[in-house]
Order: structure tokens, then sequence, then C-alpha cells
């Protein structure tokens, strides 16, 4: 938001703040241009004569604690060279043939507390236009087309009707959901035995991918 102001965010935390706290995920980034990593900390804490105290984050309450979750989602898409390992704890991970029957699905286990959703990559366009009109359709594939979130509010995570509509990664990240139906696109496919991403096949106004 203020990329146009000051040199470096993270060396003028660190200047003004008598003690700067930074959670870090180097595997994490939404845009090109977001900056954050632990090296880069290292290097303008060294520059301030700042002391440097480390903390491992060793487990997250969103997949109920669960470690070997965690090493199931770095193992799926082939990061770091995980390893497989065993699940633990009840999870319903499927994999799907078609749109349709995602959306069935999640809209079936929905019902129990209103906590599921539908969220999808951004691989089709994001169309100004007609934001806030349900009968406009974004993601088309096949006969199956739906909306992206509407314009029509700021709390489309917890909104009943959501469901109803496909969130995006800045709509739904930061919160929790019971079930996630994620439809995949274009820009990510298995080829030989690799996934393969291809950040080409996003769509054309997918400002994250501007700068790479």
């Amino acid at each position: 938001m203020m990329s146009n102001q000051g040199e470096n965010q993270i060396k003028e935390i660190i200047k003004v703040a008598k003690c700067s706290v930074f959670f870090v995920d180097d595997d994490q980034r939404v845009t090109a241009f977001d900056i954050g990593s632990v090296a880069l900390i290292q290097k303008y804490a060294k520059e301030a004569n700042a002391e440097l105290h480390y903390c491992q984050l060793e487990s997250q309450f969103r997949c109920s604690g669960s470690d070997s979750y965690l090493g199931w989602l770095s193992y799926v898409p082939q990061m770091k060279n995980a390893e497989p390992i065993a699940f633990e704890g009840e999870y319903d991970i499927r994999v799907l043939d078609t749109p349709e029957q995602v959306r069935d699905l999640i809209f079936a286990k929905n019902q129990m507390n209103d906590h599921s959703r539908l969220l999808a990559g951004y691989c089709w366009e994001w169309k100004t236009d007609g934001r806030k009109d349900p009968s406009h359709k974004d993601i088309q594939i096949g006969s199956f087309a739906m909306s992206w979130n509407l314009g029509s509010t700021k709390t489309w995570a917890i909104d009943p009707t959501s469901v109803n509509e496909i969130g995006c990664i800045h709509t739904c990240q930061g919160l929790e959901f019971d079930y996630v139906g994620v439809i995949i696109g274009n820009d990510l496919r298995c080829e030989n035995g690799h996934l393969i991403t291809d950040i080409f096949a996003r769509a054309k106004s997918d400002k994250s991918s501007k700068g790479l």
C-alpha cells in the first residue's frame, strides 16, 4: 500500500521500534514485490546492531494441531523434498473429476453449520463490471458457471449466502472453514508424475504475477 514511500519497511520497523516481532514463512508470497524473508530481517538487524532472538512455531490450530497434515501439505506439491508421512487425525480429502462434483459436495457439507466454502485459483478474469450482479458468472468450465465473490459485501467468508460464490485468496486468507472445495485451474497441472505451475495460465487481471 505504501510501496512508494520510505526505503525499506523492515529497516524502518527495526529502526523505529524498541522491540519488533516478525512472523515469517519464507515459502509464502502473494506478489513478486512482497518482502519479509528471514535473511532480509537479519541484514537490517545487523546494520542496526539489534539483538536477534529466534522462535520456531511448531504447530497450527487451523489444522487441529496436526504436524502430519503440515508434512502432507509440503509433500503433495513436492516442496523441500518432503518425505511421505502417515496421516494422524480425522480429515476428509478427496480429488473429484468435475467442478460440479466439488460444488455439490460443498453445498451438502455447508448444510451442517455454514462453515464450508468454494475457492479457486486466479485463472479466470476478475471483471469490475457486474461485481454486484449475482447473475454475472466469472468462472466457466464447460457447463459449470459461478461468480467470483461479489462486490456487495466485505464479509464474504461469513455471509450465509456466500457458499453460492467462489472466493479468492484475498477474501479467505486468515479465516477458518470446516470444509473447502478448491477448483484448480490451468496454472497447476501434473506431467510425468510431477506437479507443474504455470504462471502464464493465470488471468491477465492477476496483479500478483506482475514483475515475475
